[in-house]
């Protein structure tokens, strides 16, 4: 069993965790998130936290067990405090803007690029900043990686779409004979 499965997790404050139906439900200050729950784990709630133990000890199961302990912990920390992934766009006239639910990218393309923002995320605009927020880390994580993949950093000049902070490998480029 993994480690991080032999120790309940502790909830935090203004938060709930129920479990029934096949579905795990953490509610807490920010919203409420659930998910489905493998039949193999079995996910109880008592008075010293969430534990998660498997039903049978296969392989499977022992690898579900520390997933499952993964996934409820960010649950927990994305209704109380939330995730964020911040985007920076480099090269002479890109830019984004943001039109109620619509992302409006200009990134060198003959088109502009537009790309629905999903629900249950807010994106913000500052300059050359994008800065992507929302409850649940998968959803946020996701949608961060569709928008780079769209213009990934070239390694000559370092234009395209990068994570904050990301250091681009540049290369060298053609020299002069």
């Amino acid at each position: 069993m993994s480690r991080l499965a032999k120790k309940p997790i502790l909830i935090p404050a203004k938060t709930e965790v129920s479990v029934g139906q096949g579905l795990v439900r953490v509610k807490g200050p920010k919203g409420e998130l659930s998910r489905a729950s493998h039949p193999q784990i079995e996910v109880m709630v008592g008075a010293d936290g969430v534990s998660v133990k498997p039903r049978s000890e296969t392989l499977e199961t022992r690898a579900l067990t520390g997933t499952y302990v993964s996934h409820i912990r960010n649950m927990m920390q994305g209704v109380t405090q939330g995730y964020s992934k911040r985007l920076a766009v480099e090269g002479v006239g890109y830019k984004w803007d943001v039109a109620g639910k619509i992302l409006n990218l200009s990134l060198g393309f003959s088109h502009p690029v537009k790309v629905a923002i999903p629900e249950g995320l807010t994106v913000t605009v500052d300059k050359s900043l994008l800065t992507i927020s929302g409850i649940n880390k998968e959803l946020v994580g996701q949608f961060a990686a569709n928008i780079r993949a769209l213009k990934r950093p070239e390694p000559y000049k370092g234009k395209g779409i990068r994570y904050e902070g990301e250091v681009i490998r540049r290369k060298q480029g053609k020299k002069a004979a």
